[in-house]
């Protein structure tokens, strides 16, 4: 069957892309400067406390022989345990990774709930006022850094109204700005995909002959225009969703929430290998899984992707 063939194959991508993105990491975490048995120790202890802080850590064995110990115990989804936090790695990322996801849905939610209605309204009222107003926020949106975003959100919102709370995790108050900062910057993308797609799709022949047997024209936009407009809008969307794990990891420090992100960065500065690589594992893997999705959405929505 050509579309079980096709999720076969998309699978063992899968799989393959997320085998080299955590071995990359794997190796440029042992190459980089920085001995994590020396940071931990503290610049005024002597080459013997390192030394057998390292046997104890594992970094005095052969590289080779740590890969292949890391690899054995990845595929148990056994990551190790924390240098810093003397914590298994997998119960820091369980607690961590709720807070981090339900970030990224939410703001990926709030982007579409912007970017379809919005997009569609300037694709139908081409070179009119919405369509001006929707590009210019999209430039403007593109434009801001999302950390420059949130740190302007925080001072206005938070400082100086005091509508939301500065800092923290406790109410939903607390993630109405994160969600906007990460939101906007992803709504300004989607919004111009959405335009321009669906400026193709109102363009094409069937669309001018379903207009010549008489159908109504809301029917023709939004039961027939924007089906097919929406294809790609899958594919890009699931990029987006992406970027915003990315993105993630700053925001939370700005909001100081303490999620992934955040123990991920805090993770980098310390040098704990297990559970940087810990990190990257779940999130290569929930960025891969999100892609995988999307493409099964989009063959089944596109036939023709399967077939070839």
């Amino acid at each position: 069957m050509p579309a079980l063939r096709f999720a076969f194959l998309k699978l063992g991508r899968l799989l393959v892309t997320i085998f080299f993105i955590t071995s990359l990491v794997f190796v440029v975490l042992r190459v980089l400067p920085g001995d994590p048995a020396r940071t931990i120790a503290g610049i005024d202890a002597d080459e013997r406390e390192v030394a057998a802080l390292r046997a104890e850590l594992g970094t005095d064995r052969p590289l080779p022989e740590q890969y292949l110990d890391w690899l054995w115990s990845t595929a148990r989804l056994e990551f190790g345990t924390s240098f810093f936090h003397q914590r298994p790695v997998v119960e820091l990322i369980r607690e961590r990774i709720p807070l981090t996801l339900s970030l990224s849905v939410a703001a990926f939610s709030g982007a579409l709930l912007v970017a379809l209605p919005l997009g569609v309204a300037m694709a139908v009222r081409r070179w009119g006022a919405i369509d001006y107003l929707g590009m210019g926020f999209s430039h403007l949106a593109m434009a801001l850094p999302e950390f420059w975003l949130a740190i302007l959100l925080l001072l206005v919102f938070a400082v100086v109204l005091g509508w939301f709370p500065l800092f923290g995790a406790v109410s939903p108050r607390h993630f109405v700005l994160p969600v906007i900062a990460l939101a906007l910057s992803r709504a300004a993308v989607l919004v111009r995909l959405v335009r321009s797609s669906m400026v193709e799709e109102l363009e094409r022949e069937y669309v001018l002959a379903a207009r010549a047997h008489g159908l109504p024209e809301r029917r023709v936009r939004y039961g027939y225009a924007l089906r097919n407009a929406l294809i790609p809008v899958i594919t890009v969307g699931a990029i987006q969703f992406g970027y915003l794990l990315g993105g993630s990891i700053v925001i939370e420090q700005v909001f100081s929430l303490p999620g992934l992100g955040r123990l991920l960065l805090s993770a980098i500065y310390r040098r704990d290998f297990p559970v940087v690589q810990g990190g990257v594992i779940v999130t290569a893997v929930v960025f891969s899984g999100v892609n995988f999705v999307a493409d099964i959405l989009y063959s089944a929505a596109n036939p023709k992707i399967r077939m070839r």
